[in-house]
Parts: structure tokens; sequence; C-alpha cells
């Protein structure tokens, strides 16, 4: 008699031990899809400053070049401006993605902000021209190191990649 209860204990305790086992699975898939359709998507910058981690390929079609602690787009920017917006009707597929830099002259805290808000100049400029905001990424602002022309160290590129 014993047998047989030990024998439907069992039962009942291996369907227990794989139903357990299929929700486990199951979050562990859900949490791998959700992670990988994260990285599928990246995240557009926003006006507030976010920034997305995107390799960059290739030269940079364009530079726009700024004077010192200034943040607004030059006045020799549209010729530029129009090279990119031709780039990316061209190709409908791709991103403008602009990388701002900076020197290692003065509080970096202040560089960076320079540098963002130079790119974020940009962003604005692209955006009015019509370009859809979640074909412009941001990067976040790099420090320009070594010697050289001190121009190239208040720099947007652009890239259409």
């Amino acid at each position: 008699m014993f047998d047989q209860e030990d024998g439907e204990l069992n039962v009942v305790i291996g369907v227990l031990f794989g139903v357990i086992a299929l929700v486990i699975a199951l979050v562990i898939g859900l949490g791998a899809w959700t992670l990988r359709a994260a990285d599928a998507e990246p995240v557009v910058a926003t006006a507030a400053g976010g920034f997305v981690e995107v390799a960059e390929v290739g030269e940079p079609l364009v530079k726009f070049y700024f004077g010192v602690g200034e943040t607004a787009l030059p006045a020799n920017a549209s010729a530029d401006l129009a090279t990119v917006i031709a780039a990316l009707e061209a190709a409908p597929e791709k991103k403008a993605l602009l990388s701002g830099f900076h020197d290692e002259t003065g509080g970096a805290a202040v560089n960076a902000e320079v540098a963002k808000n130079r790119g974020l100049s940009v962003r604005e400029a692209l955006l009015a021209a019509g370009v859809p905001a979640e074909r412009v990424l941001l990067r976040r602002p790099a420090v320009t190191s070594g010697g050289g022309d001190a121009a190239e160290a208040r720099r947007v590129e652009v890239r259409v990649q």
C-alpha cells in the first residue's frame, strides 16, 4: 500500500519540478529576448542630452568647426548641412552620427558641456531641415589630445552610417 503512495508522490514531485523548470526557462528566455531587442534599437539622442554608444565607421562626411567657447552653428554651415541631408536622403536606412570634440584646456565638465551643446546645435539644424529625430544620433563628447590645429578640438563630426 505504501509503495503505491510513494510512486504517486514521486510522480507529483516530478511534475512539480518540471513546471518550475519551465517557468524558470520562460523567465530567462523572456529576459534574453528583451535584452536582444533593446540592443537592436539604439537610444536616440534627446534634446536633454541623451547619448548613444555607437561605433564610428569610416571617415566623417563633414566637420563643423566652432569658435572658442561658441556653441552656435557657424554661419558657413549651410553647405555642410546640405551634404548631410543629401546623404541621408540617398540612404534611407542610415543615420547621422554626430560626435562633438573638445581639447584638454580648461575645466573638463565645462568643455564636455560646450562640446555637447555644439553637437546639439548641429542636431537641431538637421531637425529643422526636416531630418527625423530618430535618424540623428549624438555620441558622448570626446577629448582631442595632442598638438596640431586648435580648431580641430572645437569640431563636430558627422558620419552617415
